[in-house]
């Protein structure tokens, strides 16, 4: 049986990995996409070990709300990217702070 510390570590490398990912690379928007998902997959981890952990439902509904929302940020992340690419022809992060009102 898995205990429950394997998960939070696994779940804690997780977020080692996203962040590193976040913070190492400042240039590419879709990885920095792909390394927010990482980081909220680390969070719902820990979420459902300790839901199983304490016989509670509650943190794996939380876990649906958050997968939920996750899908509608990434949608909308990536139709802003591919418009973001139609109209410039490159995707820069350091050149999207021209993008302010």
């Amino acid at each position: 049986m898995i205990a429950l510390s394997d998960y939070l570590v696994f779940g804690a490398v997780l977020f080692m990995i996203s962040m590193a990912g976040i913070f190492l690379n400042r240039k590419n928007l879709v990885l920095i996409l792909m390394c927010v998902e990482l980081l909220l997959l680390a969070v719902n981890t820990n979420l459902v070990a300790f839901s199983h952990y304490l016989n509670d439902v509650q943190g794996q509904i939380f876990v649906f709300f958050i997968l939920t929302v996750a899908a509608a940020e990434a949608a909308i992340g990536l139709a802003i990217l591919v418009l973001v690419f139609r109209h410039r022809r490159q995707i820069n992060v350091d050149d999207l702070d021209e993008l302010k009102g």
